[in-house]
């Protein structure tokens, strides 16, 4: 089984990163083609710098898929009759030289052969090509060091949402031409190996380096220990749900597990953050108004909350999932009251996308559709993955030897149709029939999957039933 799901994971993500550097080769010629043409007035590491703020800020954010910090990755090396500080300190220079650095010389090679090799020669090249890399190398150590006091605390997430409203502040006190020709100022710099620039970026190198070692030292020990503040709690009984008898218990239990397990607490406040920014995005900006986006970004703020929990269904049970199986009957109240607390969350973006409607983005119809399509359809396929989820997330440790994803053919899948599908049928829809028809078809086989759901619960209980000894036999494994 781990074989086989070792061998999907890694062809999805051969496929997956082929596309990224094909995307990026096309940015890179894209950038090259108007930074060469007749209207452009700036030399091309002036427009390659005004746009560098934007790269870097999603390669910050790209980082929290793939890379760990050195105190996620140093723990099988505890073990060894290594010094810690050694180990810290070779995570943290290796870093600087991964593959997460060096894959963004795929725009800025192609694009400095086309816009400045042959025109102001090999010099200027390859300062822009180094200038941007040590750039990028210093947002690698950027990313280790927030990354590190935000699993300290959720409360750090305060200052990258500083730092970056203030470089892109020039935006929205002014306007996009202001921040692009305040940034073009250090292509020229680079282009012409100013000395003093290149002082300064190294200086802020060190600084970061020395910073990223110091804050490694200090906690490394801590988390590889499992040293933590305990603090008492005050304990919620949540007797609202005692008149639902077994299935409220249940409900109980998920709303708990959600409050006191860090990944799921994590999970869970990483979603609803990335559910009301895209909310406001939508509603206050015309970035999204074309009728694709609209229907794409109107099915992914509903389907989040799905995607990130209901996709890993009973992978958290996987922890003490002999309990669960002392009693017939447990695995479908349990089943039943998942669908009820994920199905009310989808309540939470409903009022947020409220603005929508009244600024005349959305009508109320379409919100409401995609709600119940959500919660009857789209919720029926994910939760099919209860029969075939084998594998036991961790509630409150790291991740360390799968990076965050689990290997399964059926959840990539199922997590693929879930986005998209919708998105197509909306769009098929909206083409054969006026718009407010299209979306009484989704509320109406929303309700028709609601009220069956009795039914379809029941038998994703029985499929699963039939493979419960080959089910708990790997999530026992993969504790």
């Amino acid at each position: 089984m781990a074989y086989g799901q070792n061998k999907a994971a890694k062809f999805l993500i051969y496929i997956g990163v082929a596309f990224i550097l094909l995307y990026m080769l096309f940015i890179a010629v894209l950038m090259a083609m108007i930074a060469n043409s007749p209207d452009s007035h700036y030399t091309s590491s002036e427009f390659f710098f005004g746009i560098a703020p934007l790269f870097l800020a999603v390669d910050f954010l790209f980082r929290f898929i793939g890379q760990q910090t050195p105190s996620q990755l140093i723990k099988p090396y505890s073990l060894l009759p290594i010094p810690k500080y050694t180990c810290v300190e070779l995570f943290v220079y290796s870093s600087m030289l991964s593959s997460n650095n060096l894959v963004w010389l795929v725009i800025t090679i192609p694009y400095v052969i086309m816009t400045t090799l042959f025109s102001a020669g090999f010099s200027a090249a390859l300062g822009l090509v180094i200038a941007f890399q040590l750039l990028v190398i210093i947002n690698s150590q950027w990313y280790m060091l927030i990354r590190t006091l935000i699993n300290q605390t959720i409360k750090w997430w305060a200052l990258p949402a500083v730092v970056y409203a203030l470089i892109f502040s020039l935006i929205y006190i002014d306007d996009f031409r202001a921040f692009f020709d305040f940034y073009t100022r250090f292509g020229s710099w680079f282009a012409a190996w100013n000395l003093p620039a290149y002082i300064g970026v190294a200086t802020v190198l060190v600084a970061f380096i020395q910073t990223n070692k110091r804050v490694q030292y200090r906690l490394t020990y801590s988390e590889n220990a499992g040293v933590e503040n305990t603090k008492l709690r005050t304990v919620s009984e949540f007797h609202v749900f005692d008149k639902y008898g077994e299935t409220g218990q249940y409900l109980k239990l998920e709303i708990k597990s959600i409050m006191r397990n860090k990944n799921m607490r994590k999970s869970f406040i990483f979603g609803t953050v990335f559910v009301t920014i895209l909310s406001l995005v939508i509603s206050f900006t015309d970035i999204y108004d074309s009728n694709t986006y609209k229907a794409f970004w109107v099915v992914y703020t509903f389907v989040l909350y799905g995607s990130m929990f209901i996709i890993k269904i009973m992978s958290a049970e996987g922890n003490y999932i002999d309990g669960l199986m002392i009693h017939k009957e447990n695995i479908m109240h349990l089943l039943k009251a998942k669908y009820y607390l994920y199905g009310a969350m989808l309540l939470f973006p409903l009022l947020l996308m409220l603005p929508t409607v009244f600024m005349g983005k959305y009508t109320l119809l379409s919100l409401i559709a995609m709600m119940t399509f959500t919660a009857g359809p789209i919720y029926c396929l994910l939760m099919q993955m209860a029969v075939y989820n084998r594998q036991t997330i961790p509630l409150n440790t790291k991740f360390i030897s799968k990076g965050n994803i689990e290997n399964n053919y059926f959840q990539v899948v199922a997590e693929l149709v879930a986005m998209f599908c919708p998105v197509i049928f909306i769009s098929v829809m909206n083409s054969a029939f006026p718009e407010n028809t299209s979306y009484i078809i989704l509320l109406v086989l929303g309700l028709v999957f609601i009220v069956t759901h009795q039914l379809w619960i029941k038998n994703i209980y029985r499929r699963f039933m039939k493979r419960r000894y080959q089910n708990m036999e790997s999530f026992r494994a993969t504790r």
